[in-house]
């Protein structure tokens, strides 16, 4: 009927859905046009999921505390769980040598010493002796020429350090011994400070034997060891005149033997 409104523009409408209005530049576009595409600037960009969007202040209700991050520890430190729970206690310190033994070992027990002669005990007090008496001879002399009172003590002196000494030679020649190893000679000897000498058969240079008045006398010997350096010679005193052949005989062999083994 002619009567009749005219539709109105719906989906199946020639006119929907709406064209973008063009507008020349600096005219407002009609009512109900969209505009032009990139005519409003950029599009807004999509918003990034994986970081949440921080909240505005007030936005949480009072006494609110945020849950803390998973894991805020620095990179360079493991994450949790991966370290023990308990502390681990720190370990002994590496004071010792491998295995427990130390500088002066083997000492007593290891190897198989051999003693030398206490007759060397006598040798030393006779030596002792002589030098005791020079010193009480010459302190007694000036004592009774000028009769100063520093004479009659280092009259006193010379007694006590006789005194001391002799008790200290009978415990040094006891603590004298030798070892013969496969490839080297072992010398202990020293009371108040321990000393272990080790000598290579491969650095022995000669080896000799002497013998003093009073040796002679008790029977004894001393083999002298040389080596290339003259700091390492080492020395067996007391020994019998047959041990002491002996000894330089296989010393003198196994140099020999070592020497060209090199």
């Amino acid at each position: 009927m002619s009567g009749d409104p005219p539709a109105s523009p719906g989906p199946t409408s020639p006119s929907w859905p709406p064209t973008p209005a063009t507008a020349p530049p600096g005219v407002e576009p009609p009512p109900g046009a969209f505009p032009a595409p990139g005519t409003l600037g950029p599009e807004p960009a999509a918003p990034d999921v994986s970081t949440p969007a921080a909240l505005p202040p007030g936005a949480l209700p009072p006494g609110h505390r945020p849950a803390p991050a998973a894991d805020q520890r620095p990179p360079d430190l493991p994450s949790p769980g991966l370290l023990p729970s308990d502390p681990v206690a720190p370990g002994p310190l590496l004071t010792a040598a491998p295995g427990g033994r130390g500088p002066l070992e083997p000492w007593p027990d290891t190897v198989n010493w051999q003693p030398i002669s206490t007759d060397l005990i006598w040798v030393e007090l006779i030596r002792l002796a002589i030098v005791v008496a020079i010193g009480l001879a010459v302190t007694g002399v000036g004592w009774a020429l000028s009769g100063h009172w520093l004479f009659g003590l280092a009259v006193a002196a010379v007694l006590v350090l006789g005194a001391w000494r002799a008790v200290a030679i009978v415990r040094a020649v006891r603590a004298w011994g030798y070892a013969e190893r496969e490839n080297d000679l072992l010398v202990r000897h020293g009371l108040l400070v321990r000393r272990l000498s080790i000598v290579p058969y491969s650095r022995m240079q000669f080896v000799d034997v002497s013998a003093g008045p009073l040796e002679r006398a008790f029977d004894l010997a001393t083999v002298q060891l040389h080596t290339a350096a003259a700091a390492s010679d080492a020395r067996v005193p007391g020994l019998r005149p047959a041990e002491a052949s002996r000894l330089r005989d296989r010393l003198t062999a196994l140099g020999e033997d070592r020497a060209e083994g090199l």
